[in-house]
């Protein structure tokens, strides 16, 4: 299947694109192919360690040209979300790059009996104190909204622990469940599609995550195209109940397709 096949395209960004500072082979190619030839695109990211704006200037430096429009964050979704139930009293755990992107919510990770808490991921931030914190929020009535919980990334030093871990041991603990902005949520598929303005049978998603870029995608009813870069695993493939539309071996089938 090629891509010309799709009227629309959803492309994961770490791990598909690059490896922390490292471009990954055919990727940049692959974007300017695109833009060259078609189908449109969004770059959707479950990244919440900083903002758009510092997404879209990372992959810039590395030599893609793209617009701030092309890139969907969970954190606009969670901004939405919280306009369309009334929440004034917000809480903030996220990292301090990610702030200016929910700049509309008043709050601060000690938001005063906040009615909602919205967590990305914190990496070494994530500690007993900010964790039993947050606890103490969701146990006093405030509404758990994860940015997303994806179980792991690829870094530059290899896997590991991403925002999920910490959001489903939140859940455990206050028995309540959280709602997630971005992947695999089906708002978040919704969203980008809307704003490519095709249908989900029309479109596909390109990403090296099973669960949230993969199964999230099927579920909403797109193509799901696995690439073998990034956080992807063989071992992971062949366990897993997902069944990819496409298996490729990195982005850069795209310029060939």
């Amino acid at each position: 299947m090629a891509a010309s096949s799709w009227r629309g395209l959803l492309i994961d960004i770490d791990g598909v694109l690059h490896v922390g500072e490292q471009p990954l082979e055919g990727a940049r190619e692959a974007i300017d192919r695109l833009r060259a030839h078609g189908p449109p695109f969004r770059l959707v990211t479950n990244t919440t360690s900083r903002s758009r704006r510092l997404v879209v200037e990372r992959l810039r430096g590395m030599g893609f040209e793209l617009e701030a429009g092309e890139v969907l964050t969970p954190a606009s979704l969670a901004v939405e979300l919280c306009g369309e139930r009334g929440y004034e009293r917000v809480a903030l755990h996220v990292a301090d790059a990610l702030l200016e992107d929910l700049a509309e919510l008043a709050g601060g990770q000690d938001a005063r009996d906040p009615q909602a808490v919205i967590l990305g991921d914190l990496g070494e931030g994530f500690t007993y104190a900010r964790l039993n914190a947050i606890f103490a929020q969701l146990r006093a009535g405030a509404e758990l909204l994860a940015l997303q919980r994806n179980r792991y990334w690829q870094s530059e030093r290899g896997l590991v622990l991403d925002a999920g871990p910490f959001v489903a041991a939140l859940e455990y603990a206050s028995g309540r469940e959280a709602v997630v902005t971005g992947k695999p949520s089906r708002a978040f598929f919704a969203t980008a599609l809307g704003q490519l303005g095709v249908a989900a049978g029309e479109a596909a998603m390109i990403g090296d995550d099973l669960e949230a870029d993969v199964g999230g995608a099927i579920d909403a009813g797109l193509s799901g195209v696995l690439v073998r870069t990034g956080k992807f695993r063989e071992a992971d493939l062949a366990a897993s109940s997902v069944r990819p539309t496409l298996v490729w071996d990195s982005i850069a089938e795209l310029a060939r397709s």
